[in-house]
């Protein structure tokens, strides 16, 4: 049985042999992985991570006319405050209008843990279309109903027929997997099983008039040369704008989803002549429903961050397309002139030392890029590892000055915080809420993304070195917070190997 038949996606430990615990050199990374002697450990101190709601209500929270009901503790949903910003900005960049995202909560109690809380769930199902009249309403289950029980699909199918709405579960027990990463596999599992249906006997009957035939075989032109765009909840316009860019200078159309895609327009995914990720990690659950199920061709190898993947990535879909002369020169054009402009900024970057973390693809591409500016890796620290990015360390180890260290953790700043204290990078690239470790150490950070800001394509090589360019200029605001804030760890801690506790069961700090 395939897995989209299933109710549940499987877990990425199960589906990708997906690791959260390990240490090793960029060197030796790739021949490891490669040869699947990268085994899962454990930490013996340990402080926490992100849930898998946090990503799943990034992406549903983001999708016009859809209301997310979440079925559990009323905190669960609290991360939805600070996603609406965004919500409302890609909104108004998108679509001209400004709509905050609609989200309501079951609010299980003691009563309902011990009683269940499936007719709560149908109630409010029923109170959610009435209320808010949506194309779509994401049944997003938490762990407390895993936990007892509470039958989500049963309680939709019983509910489908008396709502307008379609109504997609998700589900998202975050205690079934220490990968948060599989939050993606559960969206795109609820969407691909409940909004990609096969097209109806109406809509394939030929077409009988003059009018009818001319316009099926414009569509069927059309549909020819459109590729399926992924995009994700860190992918701002800016970066959808720049991929569309060099997409129609090779004469493609650009179908972008899922993140602020409407409901009804899901089923063009579904006749496009290609797939094409821009984050592998993110993408690969999705693109292989697409192609098992309608067909649909992928591409899912390269992130288009820096100058020498986004040619990569580029050189791929014109292959497809039979389109390699024509990329070509719109690559020697671009990097040419991309290389032209970053000059100014080399004098300043020229063996500064970087350290980086986020997901694996993205961390490991954004170094590539920080290289192609002159900077020198010095560690990087990604949330998880899975095999999608092997090919991405043979690229680093083949330009490494020295063999630097590569931590996989899903966050643990304590590990973070020693590993900054000893290489003594001259600046540290992280997540916004994950800069705070770097800078309380004095070390100039930069977001290693930001939805309102440019990162992907050629244009997103030029914008991060102008930033980093600005923040190296003037680095005095993280120095002058380390002289006022603290860690708090002792300084023992700094003096031992920050993976003292990897691989260990029961230890303390």
């Amino acid at each position: 049985m395939s897995c989209y038949d299933q109710k549940v996606a499987p877990r990425r430990e199960e589906r990708l042999q997906t690791c959260i615990a390990h240490n090793g050199g960029v060197c030796g990374m790739g021949k490891k992985a490669k040869a699947c002697m990268i085994d899962d450990g454990e930490r013996g101190f340990t402080q926490g991570s992100i849930c898998l709601l946090l990503v799943a209500l990034a992406m549903l929270n983001s999708m016009p006319e859809t209301v997310v009901l979440i079925h559990g503790a009323v905190g669960c949903g609290s991360c939805a405050h600070s996603q609406n910003a965004n919500t409302r900005s890609g909104g108004s960049v998108r679509f001209g209008q400004v709509k905050d995202a609609i989200w309501l909560s079951t609010a299980l109690n003691e009563v309902d843990v011990i009683s269940g809380a499936e007719g709560k769930l149908g109630h409010a199902i029923r109170e959610a279309d009435r209320r808010y009249r949506p194309k779509t309403i994401a049944v997003v289950s938490g762990c407390v109903p895993g936990l007892i029980g509470d039958d989500i699909d049963t309680v939709i199918a019983e509910f489908q027929p008396e709502v307008s709405a379609r109504l997609v579960p998700v589900h998202c027990e975050g205690f079934k997997t220490r990968i948060w990463a599989t939050a993606y596999d559960a969206v795109y599992h609820g969407v691909g099983r409940n909004l990609l249906k096969p097209r109806t006997p109406e809509a394939e009957r030929p077409p009988t008039s003059r009018e009818e035939r001319q316009a099926a075989v414009v569509e069927t032109e059309k549909l020819s040369r459109t590729v399926n765009l992924m995009n994700v909840s860190s992918m701002g316009r800016v970066d959808e704008v720049e991929l569309e860019r060099l997409l129609q200078a090779l004469g493609l159309e650009s179908n972008i989803f899922p993140v602020f895609s409407h409901p009804d327009s899901f089923h063009k995914a579904t006749r496009a002549a290609l797939s094409v990720s821009t984050c592998p990690t993110h993408d690969d659950y999705f693109l292989r429903q697409l192609q098992e199920q309608f067909g649909v061709p992928f591409l899912n190898k390269r992130m288009p961050i820096g100058i020498r993947n986004t040619s990569l990535w580029l050189k791929d879909i014109a292959g497809h397309f039979g389109l390699g002369a024509e990329a070509d020169r719109i690559i020697e054009a671009e990097e040419r002139e991309v290389r032209a402009a970053l000059a100014p900024f080399r004098p300043l970057f020229e063996n500064k030392k970087v350290f980086l973390s986020a997901g694996e693809f993205r961390a490991l591409v954004t170094a590539q890029l920080l290289e192609e500016l002159g900077f020198e890796v010095s560690g990087i620290r990604m949330f998880h590892h899975d095999a999608f990015a092997d090919d991405e360390y043979d690229k680093l180890a083949a330009t490494a000055k020295t063999d630097y260290t590569i931590n996989v953790a899903n966050v643990q700043p304590f590990e973070e915080a020693n590993l900054l204290k000893k290489v003594k990078p001259d600046l540290f690239l992280g997540h916004v809420n994950g800069n705070s470790t770097a800078a309380k150490l004095g070390i100039p950070t930069h977001t290693i993304y930001n939805t309102g800001l440019a990162y992907i394509g050629y244009r997103g090589a030029f914008e991060v070195a102008r930033r980093l360019h600005r923040t190296l200029k003037n680095p005095a605001f993280n120095r002058n917070l380390s002289a006022w804030a603290s860690l708090p760890y002792a300084q023992t801690w700094y003096e031992a190997d920050p993976f003292t506790y990897l691989h260990t069961r029961g230890a303390s700090l």
